[in-house]
């Protein structure tokens, strides 16, 4: 009988497979991909995953080694969920082990077993009877048995505590027969008889039109681009799917971009349904975690929700994905496995044959440019739920006007004008902390970063400087290092500062702040809405985070301080950015009854970009945007690669890129490969950046298949070159962000 060897996918970067023999006493029947097995690897034990067993190795028989233990009977990962992975190794050019390693939960990482937990329930027994004369002379095991007994399923052994049971208690009542302890698995519990925990609300025209649309593709693969406006009540849209979803059996997974918004999306679901929703992202604990990918995978949630990484939850009865505010940039993946979670979905919903549905009020020009070539569904939705009013924009020039901690006098009478009025106020500045720099006003220095070519902000609060990019922290110098001088001065305003001065000028009314540095404590940002929602005046200053998916029903004026960031980037996709930025931002005005209205402060009010966006609407400035980007060859009209190396030593990186260059271009010519195009290497725009010097190498082609190609081959030869080992480098498929 030939050897049974194991080729199995290790956590590492390195893009190949390790071979293993079997683990003593283990048959060979026993083996199916996904399964994992505790392996020696140098000095060190990991976990492996199986992807095949062959009977052949490339490595001589005596240097084989056995894989010290199977950890499972059968494979914790499902077919589909192995597949995806395949599919997302080999497309994102990244190792299959740290791929599987990506979609497992932590906890299976480590080796756990692949199993839910079991908890222990005390049950009073059917006939135990309070005026038992065995615990007469027992008050406290009296009271554990009443409070027992009103509680016909059991408490769980956990909540013991909070009952005020006493364990020795119960423990003299079990040795009486008086109460006994059921096992049962950790878990969602039963399915609900009924769905709906409350009725649905009633469609208008283009709602209905929209959720007919998909509710006839439910049972097979078809995209769906859901493009509707702030407030226009796409989740509504979702909610009545996935019923339709629930009610044949299905499971639904939600993705949403941001942990801030999963308690508010999981707190409407549950309002909803009588269904075992599961929550997934990175605050989850491990356990939990791992709890709710098992159930999900048996079947036992019903509904998942989560941020990109929940997009490797396996499901057994896979119904709908919806992947909502599908423009956001939160769902591509910067570190290690550079994924894009909805492109992904949409791999994964074609593998699957199911529905997929991306929702946005500001869809990204790539699935805007899908839509109209046919391959997605378009579904429009161009007017408010319930008949609210669209809110109304207006241009404000601040060219020579004076702006105090970055408010100008018209915007101040403006937001005077509305708190006068009962109503509350959203003030949007994209930048945390008091000031972006620090300024000596004698010699003119600048606070900048140790280790990248960047400015540090002040934060007034805590008296430091810090940098948002490598996170360096210093307390703010009391004279400037350069001159001595003590004349330092904080330069533009950062939302702490406006926050300040919000306070000062008008001090009857509460200002609230929600960026990071506010929002850090646990329940901050649940307490901050809990305000909000009392309706009661107020000023709401804050970052981006307040662009997403919030509903602020008595907010009525947007104010948006400095829109001109956008306008001058070297990044191509900026002014998309931009635009969609303000218009999710402009959507929280006007929810409900009472018209909104959004002022943007502006140096450039006529600039066409702007003067199209706030007339005509995002969907011409769409339409703008793209004419451009096809004449300019740039994605969707375009593929890209880059390819970034970062060293300790400036040139390093260069280096690394130029031999990388030199081998690419002689692929393309070997392979001959049309339609390709390197572009550098060049130095990184922000070049040093937590200590290391950063350069990066574009590749793009106009059609995906050569570039694919010449990726391939590219990676195994990058890998081999000696100047790979002095720097730290990586390829980005499909970047989002060039910096």
């Amino acid at each position: 009988m030939p050897d049974v060897i194991l080729r199995l996918a290790l956590p590492s970067p390195l893009r190949r497979l390790f071979d293993y023999k079997a683990p003593a006493h283990t048959a060979q029947t026993v083996f199916t991909p996904g399964m994992r097995l505790r392996v020696p690897f140098g000095r060190r034990e990991m976990i492996g995953i199986l992807v095949e067993v062959v009977s052949h190795s490339e490595v001589p028989a005596d240097k084989l080694k056995p894989a010290i233990a199977l950890l499972d009977p059968v494979s914790p990962l499902p077919p589909a969920l192995f597949k995806l992975c395949l599919w997302t190794s080999q497309y994102y050019q990244h190792g299959l082990g740290d791929t599987l390693s990506w979609a497992l939960p932590v906890l299976l990482r480590q080796g756990e077993p692949a199993e839910a937990r079991q908890e222990r329930f005390w049950h009073a027994a059917a006939d135990a009877r309070l005026d038992d004369p065995r615990i007469a002379r027992a008050p406290k095991q009296r009271d554990a048995l009443k409070t027992l007994a009103q509680h016909p399923h059991g408490v769980a052994h956990q909540l013991l505590s909070k009952l005020q049971l006493n364990k020795d208690s119960l423990d003299l009542l079990l040795a009486k027969q008086l109460v006994s302890v059921e096992v049962r698995r950790h878990g969602p519990g039963p399915r609900a008889e009924h769905w709906l925990a409350q009725p649905e609300l009633p469609l208008n025209e283009e709602q209905r039109a929209a959720f007919e649309a998909i509710r006839a593709s439910l049972g097979g693969f078809q995209p769906f681009l859901l493009a509707g406006v702030t407030g226009s009540g796409k989740t509504e849209v979702y909610l009545q799917l996935i019923h339709e979803c629930l009610e044949a059996g299905k499971q639904a997974l939600v993705l949403i971009p941001e942990i801030n918004l999963g308690p508010q999306t999981l707190a409407r679901f549950e309002q909803r349904f009588n269904a075992r929703i599961a929550l997934v992202h990175s605050a989850v604990n491990d356990r939990d975690r791992l709890d709710a990918w098992l159930a999900a995978r048996d079947g036992e949630a019903d509904i998942i929700i989560g941020t990109r990484s929940a997009l490797f939850t396996p499901m057994k009865n896979p119904g709908l994905i919806i992947i909502d505010e599908e423009h956001d940039g939160s769902y591509k993946q910067q570190e290690g496995l550079r994924y894009h979670a909805r492109d992904l979905a949409l791999v994964r919903a074609s593998q699957e044959d199911i529905p997929i549905v991306l929702g946005s009020a500001t869809p990204s020009l790539e699935s805007l440019h899908n839509a109209h070539t046919g391959r997605y569904g378009l579904l429009r939705i161009d007017h408010r739920a319930g008949g609210a009013q669209q809110p109304k924009f207006l241009r404000l020039d601040v060219k020579s006007r004076p702006l105090d901690s970055g408010i100008s006098g018209p915007m101040q009478q403006a937001i005077g004008q509305t708190l006068a009025n009962g109503q509350q106020v959203l003030v949007f500045l994209n930048r945390r902390g008091f000031a972006p720099t620090l300024l000596c006003h004698d010699c003119g220095w600048l606070s900048e970063c140790p280790r990248c070519d960047a400015r540090t902000t002040v934060h007034q609060r805590s008296g430091e400087l810090r940098c948002h990019h490598c996170g360096h922290v210093e307390r703010v110098p009391r004279q400037c290092p350069k001159c001595g001088t003590v004349d330092l001065r904080p330069v533009g305003a950062g939302t702490e500062r406006a926050e300040e001065r919000l306070a000062i000028l008008f001090p009857d009314y509460p200002v609230l702040r929600v960026d990071r540095d506010s929002t850090s404590r646990k329940d901050a940002m649940t307490q901050l809405f809990a305000t909000i929602q009392k309706g009661h005046p107020c000023i709401l200053i804050g970052t981006q985070m307040l662009a997403k998916g919030h509903h602020f029903p008595r907010v009525t004026l947007v104010s948006i301080l400095d829109a001109d960031g956008g306008l001058f980037s070297g990044d191509f996709r900026a002014s998309e950015r931009m635009a969609q930025l303000i218009v999710q931002v402009a959507g929280r005005a006007g929810r409900a009854e009472e018209p909104g209205k959004v002022i943007i402060q502006t140096h450039l009010a006529d600039h066409p970009l702007l003067v199209q966006l706030t007339e005509q609407g995002y969907f011409a400035f769409a339409e703008q945007a793209l004419a451009e980007r096809r004449a300019a060859g740039l994605p969707p009209f375009a593929h890209l690669a880059l390819l970034r190396a970062e060293a300790h030593k400036p040139g390093q990186a260069e280096a690394f890129l130029d031999e990388a260059c030199a081998a690419a271009e002689a692929l393309v010519a070997q392979l001959a490969l049309g339609g390709l195009e390197l572009l550098g290497p060049v130095p990184a725009p922000m070049e040093r950046r937590a200590g290391r010097y950063r350069a990066q190498l574009l590749v793009q082609a106009t059609l995906r298949a050569p570039l694919h190609r010449l990726l391939n081959a590219w990676m195994l030869q990058l890998e081999q070159l000696p100047s790979g080992r002095q720097v730290r480098w990586s390829l980005d498929v499909d970047p989002v962000d060039l910096y």
